[in-house]
């Protein structure tokens, strides 16, 4: 089978929140590198959450899976989010300038909802094209490991 035909295979895959689901191998997002701490997991799919307008998706292990990190769109909560990438992390994504990019920040989500965090400073950064992705540290200033939701909903009234 040719390399082409191969990334159009269908797999049944155990998930976190899900269930067992049926996803085209072309929907894998490839992680070189891993996430922070979890270096050994590479292959990862995104699934959004029902109701939830793409803005609160799961990131779900290929390979484990009980592990699925609950991410947010960051756009949705600071439209000013500007992440700045490193030359050679867009190297690396295989594009120029940190806007060909998608974004998604990880969620620790808590009981009040309002309690739950998201990681500003270390989003994770997708090329849609060749589906590899890449999580990071971002240099700039005011993005924050635990920015409470609450300050989001309080900037917008």
């Amino acid at each position: 089978m040719c390399g082409a035909c191969a990334r159009w295979l269908y797999l049944k895959l155990s998930t976190k929140y899900f269930g067992e689901i049926e996803c085209s191998e072309s929907d894998t997002l490839s992680f070189p590198r891993g996430l922070f701490a979890f270096e050994e997991e590479t292959e990862f799919l995104l699934l959004p959450f029902s109701g939830s307008n793409d803005t609160l998706l799961c990131l779900q292990s290929m390979k484990t899976p009980e592990l699925a990190f609950v991410v947010m769109n960051p756009f949705s909560l600071d439209p000013g989010y500007a992440p700045v990438l490193q030359p050679e992390e867009l190297k690396e994504l295989g594009v120029k300038e940190s806007t060909e990019l998608c974004y998604y920040v990880l969620c620790v989500v808590k009981n009040p909802v309002s309690n739950s965090t998201v990681n500003m400073k270390c989003p994770v950064a997708i090329n849609d094209e060749n589906r590899k992705a890449i999580q990071v540290i971002l240099e700039a200033e005011g993005y924050g490991m635990r920015h409470l939701l609450s300050e989001f909903q309080a900037e917008e009234g």
